[in-house]
């Protein structure tokens, strides 16, 4: 088998956060290079190919739950395996 067939197919929609209903533990265990309007984004937390943003950490600047505020960007959006 090669390395490319044993990654898992990447979704439309993926979230780092465990918590979220877009999180995939199968694909997140690879490394995943997102490229947001051809600059490449190492700082992602959420992605949606299909409509094309991401939300990016806004600073250092919490929500009251202690986890990162997030901001949306808008643009063509593609994901790769590293």
């Amino acid at each position: 088998m090669t390395e490319a067939t044993e990654r898992p197919a990447l979704p439309d929609r993926l979230s780092v956060d465990p918590r979220s209903p877009h999180h995939d533990a199968a694909v997140c265990e690879h490394e995943i290079g997102i490229r947001l309007n051809g600059n490449e984004r190492h700082d992602v937390e959420e992605y949606c190919l299909s409509e094309g943003w991401v939300k990016v950490p806004a600073g250092k600047t919490l929500d009251r739950h202690g986890k990162p505020l997030l901001i949306t960007l808008k643009g063509k959006v593609e994901a790769f395996y590293l």
